[in-house]
């Protein structure tokens, strides 16, 4: 369950739990110095006996404080302050959430200081968005949820107070900071949901929900896709009963005339292989599969929730690839809108047949001024970069570089791969303009190589997720099996560099 947050001025909480700050030194900040003052030395003498020093994002938890008016106080290490940048404040906040959570508690106060240093309310934001990604949970479909209390009973959202002096400003930050947090929160529900929950029909309907929003959506049913000849996305959806969507998101939030920018997901809800059906084993995971779908759909959610000032478009293939008596077959060739055959070599290389026909749609239709999709592709880009970066293929170094910045901003990072004609050469066929698939040496090349084969002369990113999105290490922000990924990265890309521009 997420927290109830919000800012005032720092004060002495009369219940819950009280969280403060200290250096290396054991240094307060001025209100939690003044709130401890009436512990008589209780810091002093716990941190002794715990050998607790202040170090970077160390946590002492002390219960039933004497002389302090909370249940409990938990005291967390800044280490050196002056090296804090934002990602560290963000992870501070899931700290801080975490020790607050492990403490069953429904109030917490944080006194949000530094000692002889002044918080910007950008750091509160920040601060606030950790905690929040932090407190989420996905266990909808348990009996017994992770905030239900002994007796079983559900317990009311946290009341998290932030405690800084500049409140007002902080609430303001906050309130486009919160809408980008929930962008994260909609690409995990998304990626979580089992695939007889979210299918085709589902995910369009969550995606629709964002008219609320301002977003306007429009969604392209079987029949519209088969008049536009979008025979390569249709031949992965011909196995399932589920109806394939092309969902079209668009937030006009710039000047009327500006070009937009576009961002394309591939949006495949559950992916058996197809009739090269994948391994029994771990193939659970991939309702997983539309990760891409879900950092986009979440995207528009965060661009539209805090009014950014760009003409976005989003577009989501939605597809569910099934072995059946009508499933298309390994030697099968396609024509893709664009007019290019396609060979289906393995019809486990289904997601760059989905994008190719939106990516193609999306550069046809609204001419954007840059796209970047985003897939879980390949298991090739787990082999080469592990968990902890998305590998990204560009067309554009200009753009590229500018990802790689948000990526280190926001530390969803990214690592750039090679794209040339040597690595084109590996999906010829004698038999069609191209094949599916270039084999198991450069796996993730070759796939980006046949996207880009749709994307024109538009500057274009291909950003495989399929490393990042689910699956990957727990973080201080992220405790679950589907991280978000993608939907912070493109968001700060979109306000340093394009936004207002």
């Amino acid at each position: 369950m997420l927290p109830d947050i919000s800012f005032a001025k720092p004060a002495a909480p009369k219940k819950g739990v009280a969280v403060v700050f200290v250096d290396e030194k054991l240094n307060l900040g001025p209100a939690a110095g003044e709130f401890l003052s009436a512990a008589d030395g209780l810091l002093d003498k716990a941190a002794k006996a715990a050998s607790f020093k202040g170090k970077a994002n160390a946590v002492l938890d002390l219960i039933a404080p004497a002389g302090l008016s909370c249940d409990r106080l938990i005291v967390i290490g800044l280490g050196k302050p002056d090296e804090l940048g934002e990602s560290e404040w963000m992870k501070l906040g899931g700290i801080a959430m975490g020790a607050i959570k492990s403490a069953k508690a429904t109030a917490a106060t944080v006194f949000l200081e530094v000692p002889g240093t002044d918080l910007s309310a950008d750091t509160a934001a920040t601060f606030a968005a950790g905690a929040k990604l932090r407190a989420y949970t996905f266990d909808k479909y348990k009996s017994k949820k992770t905030n239900d209390d002994e007796n079983g009973e559900p317990q009311s959202p946290v009341k998290l107070v932030v405690g800084v002096d500049n409140a007002k400003d902080a609430k303001k930050l906050w309130a486009a900071a919160d809408g980008v947090t929930d962008g994260v929160v909609l690409a995990r529900d998304l990626v979580n949901e089992p695939a007889n929950v979210l299918d085709t029909v589902e995910f369009a309907k969550r995606a629709k929900a964002l008219e609320a929003l301002g977003v306007e959506i429009e969604i392209l049913e079987e029949k519209d896709m088969k008049k536009l000849k979008m025979d390569a996305l249709l031949g992965v959806a011909q196995g399932s009963v589920k109806p394939p969507k092309l969902v079209i998101m668009k937030w006009n939030g710039g000047k009327k005339h500006d070009k937009p920018i576009a961002f394309v997901g591939k949006g495949v809800v559950f992916d058996t292989g197809g009739i090269s059906i994948k391994p029994a084993g771990s193939m659970e995971d991939m309702k997983g599969d539309m990760g891409g779908a879900a950092a986009v759909t979440g995207l528009m959610h965060a661009v539209a929730a805090r009014k950014a000032k760009a003409n976005v478009i989003g577009v989501i293939g939605l597809v569910e690839n099934m072995p059946d008596g009508n499933a298309q077959r390994p030697g099968d060739i396609v024509t893709a809108m664009s007019g290019a055959t396609i060979e289906i070599i393995n019809t486990d290389a289904e997601g760059r047949l989905v994008l190719a026909d939106a990516l193609w749609y999306t550069q046809e239709r609204f001419k954007p001024r840059f796209m970047i999709n985003l897939a879980t592709l390949t298991g090739a880009i787990i082999i080469a970069l592990g968990n902890h970066h998305a590998g990204v293929f560009s067309n554009d170094d200009e753009l590229v570089e500018n990802l790689a910045r948000a990526g280190k901003a926001t530390q969803e990072n990214v690592w750039r791969l090679p794209l040339s004609k040597d690595y084109d050469k590996l999906i010829d066929t004698p038999n069609a303009d191209m094949k599916n698939t270039g084999g198991r040496a450069a796996g993730s090349i070759t796939a980006a190589q046949f996207l880009q084969r749709f994307v024109n002369d538009v500057p274009w990113v291909h950003i495989d997720v399929a490393g990042t999105a689910m699956g990957s290490p727990k973080t201080d922000i992220s405790k679950g099996w589907a991280s978000g990924f993608g939907v912070r990265l493109l968001d700060r890309l979109i306000a340093d560099y394009y936004e207002g521009k």
